[in-house]
């Protein structure tokens, strides 16, 4: 008999093709850069989709973007996110200056896309980031491409500083009040007159919330139409090109890596160029504004009379934060509370570690007692007391003025002051009358008594199938965890039994206060409604009926299935036989017993 054999067929494996995208930048804007990175778009869209085993997944490119940092690098940030999805399998570069010039971030970056299996390769140095002595190389080369950032960056600092000698500004800034024309700063009439008001406002004694609420008022707004705040009014008081004169290098780049800018406080050389456009506030007024800000500085709150301050402003410092504490008002049961907290509190996550506050009349107390006065004279206590440190709650540490140091217990007893005879024999009856009116009480708070423990009926909330949002309200007896057997009541079963037991067409809160005394709970069907006319009316309390969802035939054949499981042949022996022994031991009544 010939022999057989069955061929299967084959199917030709399909080749995978790559997916590779490029990247390219320019950090420069001229017409040659443009060209540059338009040119870099072209090669790289022409390089990868000529190559057969190559799939085509983009050229990313940013424009005018340094390659110290990747903060404003959107582009590059889109390519990092694409390889995140899986959309890159290789990424071509021109050279590692390109890419970056931070080494510390070339490197994580590469690492991070090489443990993905992402391949990075730069064509000027022929480096590929999968190879063996890739990241070796990657390291030397991204240090020469840092190098080279700062030492152009210190090229451009010199220029700058060529510029500055010569009186000619680091490009045309923009300032409010002025306009550039051709080189020169001429005034802006409209805004001018802005300037001088800020200026007139602070000589006339003006703090600058006052000046930022007065702008408001009148719709005065800046140059892009944003409102005056405090930090705009004060950089115009500070800003001496308003005298006609130039101040340059006020800042300075403290690092060609991080970009961060500093305010030259002296670590760098300032030319201050004289008489170079026309003033719009004189010298002398502008020196004077400068004193009386370092006048007001030190005062601190004290300097600012639209603050409501007083001989404690300032005084009061807690040594943990290293800031004042500040006055605060609150007005509790009737009564207007004052006292005094940290000032860090104030702050957006700020936490202090001493906590808690000072009550203001307290503390007025203690300071009297420190200074042995029979009333508190603000004079003595402002000659006397130099500041007052909290090192830790409720604890004042007075530092004298003559060197001495007293310790002295200052408790809050805030709460304690306000709740006087009077208001604790108000509260008192009103709770009696109507229950202790928690929050999420209700009309019924305090009105559904328990018969057999005489206990006020409580709410709460559970989840119910029957209810159209999948929760309701249930009323229980308050002693029902502690064993009492009374049936609990639903609010939406209750509301309409009540409403049709008063003659209501709709139930009202508030006739029903004024109507009913309480009710009464005697059985879990059988209420009494006690009126304040001294009527009982007996009512029947029907819950509504537990809602069962049909099955689906697919949770019929589920349980079907389990049955089976379950019911196996020894399980059913298992049960014949415990059925028979309990026939023998209970004899002909064993159906009765229970």
């Amino acid at each position: 008999m010939p022999k057989i054999s069955k061929i299967e067929p084959t199917v030709p494996a399909i080749k995978q093709l790559k997916k590779v995208a490029a990247y390219a930048r320019v950090s420069m804007q001229s017409e040659r850069m443009m060209h540059s990175l338009s040119a870099q778009i072209s090669y790289y869209s022409k390089l990868i989709q000529k190559n057969p085993d190559w799939e085509y997944a983009g050229v990313y490119a940013d424009d005018f973007i340094s390659g110290t940092n990747t903060v404003k690098r959107d582009e590059f940030k889109r390519m990092l996110a694409d390889c995140e999805e899986g959309k890159i399998d290789i990424i071509l570069t021109k050279s590692i200056s390109r890419f970056a010039r931070n080494t510390v971030d070339l490197l994580e970056t590469v690492r991070h896309l090489k443990a993905k299996g992402i391949e990075v390769r730069f064509e000027k140095e022929n480096i590929n980031s999968m190879s063996g002595d890739g990241e070796l190389m990657l390291s030397i080369l991204a240090s020469f491409a840092q190098e080279e950032s700062r030492s152009i960056s210190e090229n451009i600092r010199w220029a700058t500083k060529k510029r500055f000698e010569k009186g000619i500004p680091n490009g045309k800034f923009k300032i409010f009040g002025y306009r550039w024309e051709d080189d020169k700063l001429v005034p802006v009439p409209e805004e001018a007159e802005i300037v001088k008001r800020i200026y007139q406002n602070f000589l006339d004694g003006k703090s600058r919330l006052e000046t930022e609420k007065e702008f408001a008022a009148e719709g005065i707004t800046t140059a892009n139409g944003c409102r005056w705040v405090d930090s705009n009014i004060k950089v115009v008081l500070t800003n001496i090109t308003y005298t006609g004169n130039l101040l340059l290098q006020k800042e300075f780049i403290e690092d060609p890596i991080t970009k961060r800018r500093k305010k030259n406080r002296g670590e760098m050389p300032q030319y201050f160029v004289e008489n170079t456009h026309e003033p719009i506030i004189d010298m002398e007024t502008f020196r004077y504004v400068q004193d009386e800000i370092a006048r007001r500085k030190e005062l601190g709150a004290l300097a600012n009379k639209s603050l409501n301050t007083c001989c404690f402003t300032g005084k009061i410092k807690c040594p943990h934060c290293g800031v004042s504490y500040m006055h605060n008002k609150r007005t509790d049961r009737g009564n207007c509370l004052e006292f005094w907290c940290c000032g860090s509190r104030k702050k957006k996550g700020g936490r202090c570690g001493v906590g808690g506050s000072i009550n203001h009349k307290n503390m007025v107390k203690a300071c009297t007692e420190v200074l042995g006065l029979e009333e508190f004279d603000e004079e003595i206590f402002l000659r006397e007391v130099d500041h007052i440190d909290v090192p830790k709650r409720y604890v004042l540490e007075f530092h004298m003025t003559d060197g001495r140091v007293i310790t002295k217990d200052c408790p809050n007893t805030g709460h304690k002051d306000c709740w006087t005879a009077e208001y604790r024999a108000k509260t008192s009856a009103k709770r009696r009358k109507n229950g202790t009116n928690c929050k999420g009480s209700s009309c019924f708070t305090g009105k559904i008594k328990c018969k057999n423990c005489e206990c006020n009926f409580r709410r709460a909330t559970q989840p119910s199938a029957t209810a159209e949002n999948g929760k309701v309200n249930y009323w229980r007896c308050s002693e029902h965890s502690n064993g009492c057997q009374t049936a609990g009541l639903r609010e939406d079963a209750l509301i309409p039994l009540i409403a049709d037991t008063l003659g209501m067409a709709e139930f009202d809160d508030a006739l029903f206060r004024k109507t009913v005394e309480y009710i009464s709970v005697l059985t879990d069907k059988d209420l009494e409604i006690h009126k304040k006319d001294g009527t009982v009316t007996a009512v029947i309390y029907t819950p509504p009926a537990p809602k069962r969802l049909p099955r689906t035939e697919e949770q019929k054949a589920h349980m079907r299935s389990l049955m089976k499981e379950k019911w196996t042949p020894e399980r059913k022996v298992e049960m014949s036989e415990r059925m028979k022994q309990m026939r023998k031991e209970r004899g002909e009544n064993w159906r009765k017993e229970k």
